[in-house]
């Protein structure tokens, strides 16, 4: 059994509120009732983009009926604090659990998410017992917004990218006197912890992910050749990076071009972020309120207008394509790793694909539902999928 660290209080540890000022919320308001539409071609539904007919009707609710200050309340009822590393400020969510043989679990978000997606897991680790599960299986929950994101400082000067935000992590969670942890990320959070795996996985206590094709194995000179369903997967990939990586394009190469507009615009805004939630999380001809309330849905794109970050966050993008190094053939993540798979077709290699990074995993299965964002999506089914990976690791 693993002997949890019960972490600590440090002095640069600060509890933080978040209030938006009434001036940032009534600027917003009134940008979007002024609001320029463009046109859209008949039968449009998503394919060419954002949907008009949705956009009128998310942006309506967002002026007459979202209310920001019920969603902040519920945010400040976690235990938010501003917390000093390396110089860099982090705004990190610390939970701890009421039983004191829990174990740390950092969970780190994804694009274009925010903290705000982890939170309903909170509960569901912390006191499981409360909601079907074992005590014996509760975890202290850490949740820090990548630096970029919502209210961790904004890096801005050039080639800060993710392994520079796990090395953030690493003396995270020294700061908060944990020596060993468990983790959890998808998207460009496994992207950060792919660093972390790598440079000290003598921390982990394991990791979990909803995104094993992330880092992706190195496929060079020397590597075994590719099995029939890895070259099904590497086709499909194709396919989707055609289809639906125009984001990452210009993410990648111009993201200050993106910026005035999606900084200036609200609804640009929304549309930019929304759109994705769409794409990533729906079947053919789905309902995106089958899956998010528009309270859930405005609160994450608020965030990101309230505290400018989607220039910020989106640059990340642009470093991490021209600060990372190649892929060697040695580089493996040697970690215990516990493998989810959601319906999101891209985030569903075969096993053997997988096995070229992660040569350690313990747990493998299907959730057979969901998307992308699964943890606001499907919470109780996320929650339990982490606790039982990490029962036998304990």
């Amino acid at each position: 059994m693993t002997k949890p660290n019960p972490g600590a209080d440090p002095t640069n540890l600060t509890p933080f509120t978040i209030k938006i000022s009434n001036e940032t919320l009534d600027d917003l308001r009134g940008r979007l009732k002024a609001s320029r539409w463009p046109d859209e071609v008949e039968d449009a539904g998503w394919n060419y983009g954002a949907n008009l007919s949705y956009m009128r009707g998310l942006v309506d609710y967002w002026i007459n009926d979202f209310d920001w200050r019920k969603q902040e309340e519920r945010i400040n009822s976690f235990n938010n604090y501003r917390i000093e590393v390396d110089g860099v400020g982090l705004h990190v969510i610390h939970q701890k659990s009421s039983n004191p043989n829990a174990i740390p679990i950092l969970l780190t978000h994804g694009w274009p998410s925010s903290f705000y997606e982890m939170l309903n897991l909170v509960p569901l680790l912390t006191n499981p017992e409360h909601f079907g599960g074992d005590s014996t299986d509760s975890f202290d929950v850490i949740i820090p917004s990548i630096p970029g994101y919502a209210f961790s400082d904004v890096p801005t000067k050039p080639g800060f990218h993710y392994g520079n935000t796990a090395d953030l992590w690493a003396g995270l969670m020294t700061s908060l006197g944990y020596d060993r942890f468990a983790a959890h990320a998808y998207d460009v959070g496994a992207t950060i912890m792919s660093f972390l795996l790598r440079r000290c996985p003598e921390r982990l206590i394991g990791y979990h992910t909803t995104a094993p094709d992330n880092p992706a194995p190195y496929l060079g000179v020397g590597s075994e050749p590719l099995s029939r369903d890895e070259q099904t997967y590497l086709r499909q990939t194709d396919l989707w990076d055609i289809e639906e990586g125009g984001y990452m394009a210009l993410q990648t190469t111009r993201p200050q071009t993106l910026g005035y507009g999606l900084n200036d615009s609200p609804v640009g805004l929304a549309a930019w972020i929304v759109e994705k939630w769409y794409a990533w999380t729906e079947p053919p001809n789905g309902e995106l309120g089958d899956h998010f309330t528009m309270d859930q849905l405005l609160t994450n794109v608020t965030l990101y207008w309230a505290t400018q970050t989607i220039n910020s966050a989106n640059r990340l993008y642009f470093e991490r394509a021209h600060n990372f190094w190649p892929i060697g053939r040695d580089e493996t993540i040697d970690v215990p790793t516990g493998v989810t798979r959601t319906m999101h077709a891209v985030e569903r290699p075969p096993r053997e694909y997988v096995e070229r990074t992660f040569t350690d995993i313990r747990g493998w299965e299907d959730f057979g539902c969901g998307g992308h964002f699964m943890a606001l999506e499907e919470p109780q089914l996320m929650a339990q999928a982490i606790r039982q990976f990490f029962h036998p690791l304990r």
